[in-house]
């Protein structure tokens, strides 16, 4: 049942790659309407947009080079999301303790209302990332798991062979999974401190896992 929020929520929502802080941000974002915002999303609108021009122009060229783009340039692009949206899910923003540090003095007395992480092991991340398949024509993504195809490693649409991609091949998880634990796992440690922080165990139901997040931050 759809719910209404009932005060300002401002939450983020931290994990590793696939540990499904994604799903639990789109189904909390359509029940309590509550804008979810993704730093992807925020780069494709701005350079999908051209608005705004300077910002746009400076993302564009880093992302065209293959660059990760400088905390304070990410911060300027999250800030045109947020100066609109007094309640927000920030999925997967802030990734280190510079970028923390900034939002907080963004916000000042006003800041974050609860800090979501999804604790998962690194077996179960793999297991998850490296299962997904997809069609190279369609983008139809399955689960050699959760979401087979009909015919094995076939694209029920399109009928051609599914691929692995870059991404999802254990090198790479594993190559994410080390930045991850480097640059975004010691603000556990930051955000406990401040008393923010709701651990969820993600290798659980996503209807438990919705169902403790809801039942801790809506009031």
């Amino acid at each position: 049942m759809k719910k209404n929020k009932k005060e300002e929520m401002r939450l983020i929502f931290l994990g590793p790659p696939g540990s499904g802080k994604g799903t639990q941000a789109q189904l909390i974002s359509k029940n309590f309407g509550i804008p979810h915002i993704s730093t992807g999303d925020i780069f494709r609108n701005i350079i999908k947009t051209n608005k705004p021009k300077k910002l746009a122009d400076i993302v564009n060229k880093y992302v065209k080079e293959g660059l990760l783009v400088p905390d304070d340039i990410v911060f300027e692009c999250v800030k045109t999301a947020l100066k609109n949206n007094k309640s927000f899910i920030l999925d997967g923003y802030p990734r280190n303790l510079n970028q923390a540090e900034l939002l907080d003095k963004y916000f000042g007395n006003n800041g974050i209302n609860k800090v979501i992480y999804f604790k998962v092991t690194d077996k179960e991340i793999i297991k998850r990332l490296s299962s997904r398949r997809v069609c190279p024509k369609c983008g139809k993504v399955y689960n050699i798991y959760t979401l087979k195809p009909k015919k094995d490693n076939i694209c029920d649409i399109c009928g051609i062979k599914l691929i692995i991609r870059e991404d999802d091949k254990v090198s790479t998880i594993k190559k994410r999974l080390k930045v991850y634990k480097k640059e975004t796992l010691p603000l556990i440690d930051y955000y406990k401190k401040k008393n923010l922080l709701l651990e969820v165990k993600a290798n659980d139901t996503v209807e438990n896992i919705y169902n403790n997040i809801v039942s801790n931050i809506i009031k």
